[in-house]
């Protein structure tokens, strides 16, 4: 997995700031500060990213393909143009039937006296 931030104050194609790795999933950071981040995923067919709860809400929206967010056990598909937001201390996970790009993005405001 990469996590190098892309450069500022520069126009990015987003589906080709990251590449596809057989058999994997990759991320690549966009903006990582303390306050949230926002990062770019690209998932190889069959892959899943393992079942998480977040202390934030994420935004998760498809740039390329489409996929299954499950959010409490709920299927949500996804296709591209589409996204979706995960509410805080929630469980979900990512599956891929087939190759897909996403933008995930996390602020961490707001949730302090609520974290877990």
């Amino acid at each position: 997995m990469q996590d190098t931030e892309i450069g500022k104050s520069k126009k990015h194609i987003l589906i080709e700031l990251i590449d596809y790795s057989s058999n994997s999933v990759s991320s690549k950071i966009i903006i990582g500060k303390t306050t949230g981040s926002v990062s770019i995923l690209a998932f190889d067919s069959k892959k899943i990213l393992p079942e998480t709860v977040s202390a934030f809400d994420v935004f998760i929206q498809i740039i390329e393909g489409d996929a299954e967010i499950i959010i409490d056990k709920h299927t949500n598909p996804l296709k591209t143009g589409e996204g979706i937001i995960v509410p805080a201390h929630t469980s979900y996970f990512i599956k891929a039937n087939k190759k897909f790009k996403m933008i995930s993005t996390v602020i961490k405001s707001g949730y302090e006296e609520n974290t877990l």
